[in-house]
């Protein structure tokens, strides 16, 4: 008789982990919108309340500008916003 194979993987229960990646991802939810209002205004957001793709990549390009501030948290959650928003559009 042959044994049985065993995974070696860890069994996750209801593969919650799995499902809400993109919540976890998102540390301190709401601070690039809170930066985009401080700095450019409402200008900054569509008519929906979305974020402005348009801002959004000057954004990032003012914040890797200023070589005075080390604001790496902030320029990952601009590159993270960034791609959540490209991931949106593909759907």
């Amino acid at each position: 008789m042959r044994k049985k194979r065993t995974s070696t993987r860890k069994k996750t229960r209801h593969n919650s982990s799995k499902k809400k990646w993109i919540q976890k991802s998102i540390k301190r939810p709401g601070r690039v919108e809170r930066y985009l209002l401080r700095t450019y205004g409402r200008k900054a957001l569509n008519k929906d309340g979305t974020i402005s793709m348009v801002y959004l990549n000057k954004a990032i390009e003012d914040v890797k500008a200023d070589p005075r501030k080390n604001r790496k948290h902030l320029l990952n959650a601009l590159y993270e916003a960034r791609r959540l928003k490209r991931m949106k559009r593909r759907k």
